[in-house]
């Protein structure tokens, strides 16, 4: 049977929150489960430095996350649970990384993006206040995907372009030194739900409007009790879509439990009897793991031993990975000769690619990317994922359609329509050899 790579990691700035547990930690541990699949987590704390200065902070959340996972069922004996600062080769991994990714690439990235849209929606600098560790996010997290060779890597609807880049870096590297990287892949999991918070919004630590994974009883009945609701009374039916209540009670009950509630906000139940089901059922999962990460929590060395053993074994192949590298760029040792061996080549010649994918706004989008990795074409929203491949298809047939489509091709900075055309005139030419 083959073996199939899947990494996920979660970035060490908060308390794990019951969001944080259907979204991600739950759904991984039951991953780590299946027959033919080897699982890489980890504990981003490198990626905290961008969007925490609390050095107190990232050390909590990281002991947090880690007891989380652990109390959660997660068996460090059966995957690979690492702390993301313990792999130095992640660190030279991201300097590789981004001598070969374009900054045009990096301008496109949408935490980049955002940071600019507030600083000028409220006049200021484009970039006033934008590090350089947030603009490169998207390189340490290309790194981190790609030091593994993972093949598939769960993520939200928000996070797919984080992985169309890990693959541009890795086609580009591998274009220049040969094949050395595995193109990953996202996995979309529709059916993983997520969790409004205290105040119907989605539930983060953004927003301020978070409940603890492992509240305790009581601080979970005063957390429940102040979700927001509706002003409709006791005997008056109320509707399912859009409660707050209503989402967190799905994502942790069976679906008998569901319909049964359903029943009743049809029915005219009192928010208050509602929000005790709620508070009973997530307490019923909750209790055997709180006593757990309790356990977990008051003994931090032992999970300190947990995350170095788990560093030792990535390493084992992170370090061999890293040497292959370097010596691919040139790094090598002078004892070795300075004839420079010819990077593995393809037998045939690499060529400008297609790639067509949907983004958080949830239109369909494609682009052109040449055999070296720069992007040569972008277009702008399609409604159905139909609409973009037939655009694809007539660009790939006919270089006119260039001039037709022009309204829905997006200007790329540096690239000229000729660039474009030169492009496509190779894709035809090699698809009639």
């Amino acid at each position: 049977m083959s073996t199939t790579r899947f990494l996920t990691g979660i970035t060490t700035t908060g308390t794990p929150h019951l969001g944080n547990f259907v979204g991600s930690i739950r759904p991984s541990v039951e991953a780590s489960l299946r027959p033919g699949v080897q699982s890489f987590y980890f504990l981003a704390d490198y990626h905290a430095l961008i969007k925490c200065e609390d050095p107190a902070r990232i050390q909590r959340s990281t002991l947090e996350i880690a007891a989380s996972w652990l109390a959660a069922g997660l068996n460090p004996e059966q995957v690979t649970f690492y702390r993301q600062s313990d792999i130095p080769e992640i660190a030279e991994l991201n300097w590789l990384l981004s001598c070969v990714t374009g900054k045009g690439l990096l301008n496109r990235a949408h935490a980049y993006k955002a940071s600019q849209d507030k600083n000028l929606a409220a006049g200021r600098e484009a970039d006033d206040g934008v590090t350089a560790g947030l603009f490169m996010y998207p390189v340490l997290m290309g790194a981190d995907i790609l030091m593994f060779k993972a093949n598939k890597v769960p993520v939200g609807r928000d996070q797919i372009q984080h992985i169309e880049m890990a693959r541009d870096m890795a086609a580009s590297f591998n274009h220049l030194y040969g094949e050395h990287f595995t193109l990953p892949e996202a996995v979309i999991d529709d059916n993983v739900a997520t969790l409004p918070g205290l105040d119907g919004r989605k539930m983060s630590k953004s927003y301020n409007n978070t409940i603890p994974l492992f509240s305790s009883r009581a601080q979970l009945q005063k957390l429940i009790g102040s979700l927001l609701t509706d002003s409709r009374a006791p005997g008056e039916p109320k509707e399912v879509e859009g409660s707050a209540l209503f989402q967190i009670y799905q994502a942790f009950a069976t679906e008998q439990e569901t319909a049964a509630l359903r029943q009743q906000y049809a029915d005219g139940i009192a928010w208050g009897d509602a929000k005790q089901l709620l508070l009973e059922r997530v307490d019923q999962v909750i209790t055997p793991m709180r006593a757990q990460y309790e356990a977990l929590i008051s003994h931090p060395e032992r999970i300190e031993q947990t995350l170095l053993a788990g560093a030792e074994r990535a390493r084992t192949l992170a370090t061999p990975f890293i040497r292959e590298l370097r010596s691919a760029v040139g790094l090598r040792s002078l004892a070795q000769g300075t004839a420079a061996p010819q990077a593995a080549k393809a037998t045939k010649a690499a060529l400008p690619s297609f790639k067509q994918y949907r983004e958080k706004d949830g239109q369909f989008y494609f682009k052109l990317v040449a055999a070296d990795g720069r992007l040569l074409l972008q277009s702008t929203g399609f409604a159905a994922p139909q609409e973009a491949g037939q655009a694809i298809a007539q660009l790939q047939k006919d270089a006119n359609a260039l001039h037709t489509l022009a309204a829905r091709l997006a200007p790329v900075e540096g690239v000229s329509t000729q660039d474009v055309a030169a492009a496509l005139q190779q894709l035809s030419d090699a698809a009639n050899a």
